[in-house]
């Protein structure tokens, strides 16, 4: 008989199995006479390395590196919310995106958080990106597997709205939110700027009715806070709200 081993996922790993595989102990095949990885048998059932928080082999914890020998149990457990690893250094943490969440990425750096996107990025440009210190949000499983990525979420809703409230979740970042400090279009970050100095470049009822402006200090585009700004806060209470 070849030798296997049984793997039990729990919690949000479940994701990444077909549905019919979900929750229950699955038997895989080891190669002869080799003692594969954690993180192997974990990438070959589609889970990337950098979503699991813990492992248990024969009820003992052990890395990801790990050689698993023949009759083993493994059980492979997610971090918890809000206790996903982040990037050391800096007040805040910064992201990077693939090119299917644009939408996440505005919305991202309209809460005041450092988050990189095109949307032509190659995958060795993302994983190299994420490399220095990102955490990158995609949704592309395999692109996580990557070793160089050490911080990273694979994005469960295609839903932009339920993205922010997932990421804002997962990371903890309710107490980390600034509006207004970077720009929606670049990721520039916004200085005030008297209204002497924008004046031509404002529409009358703005100029009329508003005194405090910021600019990009990237792109040049102008903010302040009129019934936008306000639209904007209820849209974050609806989003944000438990």
């Amino acid at each position: 008989m070849f030798p296997q081993a049984s793997v039990l996922l729990h919690g949000e790993l479940n994701d990444f199995l077909p549905e019919k595989r979900r929750g229950r102990p699955l038997t895989i095949r080891l190669p002869e006479g080799e003692r594969p990885a954690v993180k192997h048998i974990l990438a070959s059932l589609g889970v990337p390395p950098v979503e699991v928080g813990r492992v248990l082999l024969n009820g003992e914890r052990v890395p990801l590196t790990f050689g698993v020998p023949p009759a083993s149990q493994i059980e492979a457990h997610p971090y918890g919310r809000g206790l996903s690893p982040r990037p050391s250094g800096g007040e805040s943490p910064a992201f990077v995106l693939d090119n299917h969440l644009g939408r996440l990425a505005s919305y991202l750096r309209i809460l005041g958080f450092d988050t990189l996107y095109r949307n032509d990025y190659q995958d060795e440009e993302l994983a190299r990106l994420a490399a220095g210190g990102r955490i990158l949000l995609t949704r592309d499983r395999q692109l996580l597997m990557r070793n160089a990525i050490r911080y990273g979420r694979w994005m469960r809703s295609k839903s932009p709205r339920e993205q922010l409230r997932e990421v804002v979740e997962h990371y903890a970042l309710q107490g980390e939110i600034v509006p207004m400090r970077r720009c929606p279009r670049c990721n520039g970050l916004l200085e005030p700027v008297a209204k002497s100095a924008v004046l031509e470049e404002l529409e009358p009822l703005t100029r009329l009715y508003y005194e405090e402006f910021k600019r990009c200090t990237v792109c040049g585009q102008i903010y302040w806070r009129g019934s936008h700004y306000e639209r904007m806060k209820r849209w974050l209470d609806e989003v944000l709200s438990p």
